[in-house]
């Protein structure tokens, strides 16, 4: 019985553990910090760009030179939702230098802008999941009311994962392709993916602190009926060899 709340711990401290990711990458690009300034989605190389600076990094919220240790001085602003859309007005404003991948096409535009719609509602998820987390520690009901929240925040995270992967590493390839050295994000990459592996094995873990209960209720409910079984049998028979005994 006590193998129940050691799942529903485990499902908590991986769920948090995905939240503080999710967190992490989220603020880069937001705030100054020397824990968030390194987490971008892609750089590239845009010095041939008119009006765009040497070096240019893309995360949730803006793109950013990537010329100084300092993230928020060097960024355009912070705008929800940003896209990866080099020629539009929001980010370099001409096609002179730009990939021809990018020009005349809305692809990475709604690639990116679902991306961040997908990781505020898996966050949101996973954030109501570690909350009745806490009563998967001393019910059965709780651990799949969590499972079920962080199945769902589960979801939009792998959707989250996928658009991210798709859209920035087409994006890196199309700036290679002309001539532009240009790398992803190994920590925004890496953050995004491995919140996926938390969610995914703390719906595991909080599935399996909900059917533990019941497993071990069956268990003994068998073990009971069977130990009824063989004291109502074995009653029976010495009721049998008394009676035998009366009559002779």
């Amino acid at each position: 019985m006590a193998a129940r709340p050691i799942f529903a711990l485990l499902s908590v401290i991986f769920t948090a553990g995905a939240i503080v990711l999710i967190i992490l990458t989220l603020l880069a690009g937001a705030i100054d910090s020397s824990a968030t300034n390194k987490v971008y989605f892609l750089q590239a190389a845009t010095s041939g760009i008119a009006n765009a600076p040497p070096t240019s990094r893309w995360t949730f919220w803006n793109y950013c030179s990537s010329d100084s240790s300092s993230a928020v001085g060097l960024c355009n602003g912070v705008h929800p939702a940003y896209p990866l859309d080099p020629p539009s007005g929001r980010t370099f404003g001409t096609t002179e230098g730009v990939p021809p991948q990018f020009i005349g096409t809305r692809k990475f535009f709604y690639l990116t802008r679902f991306m961040f719609a997908f990781v505020l509602i898996g966050l949101f998820f996973a954030v109501c999941s570690l909350c009745t987390g806490l009563l998967a520690l001393c019910t059965r009901i709780g651990a799949y009311v969590s499972g079920f929240l962080n199945m769902v925040g589960l979801f939009f995270q792998m959707l989250t994962a996928i658009l991210m992967t798709v859209a920035y590493v087409q994006g890196r390839n199309a700036f290679r392709s002309n001539g532009n050295n240009a790398t992803i994000g190994r920590y925004a990459f890496g953050f995004m993916w491995a919140a996926f592996a938390c969610l995914l094995l703390s719906t595991v873990f909080f599935c399996l602190a909900g059917s533990k209960n019941r497993n071990n209720r069956d268990s003994t409910t068998s073990y009971s009926s069977k130990r009824s079984f063989l004291g109502r049998r074995s009653r029976s028979t010495r009721s049998r060899g008394s009676l035998r005994k009366d009559m002779v």
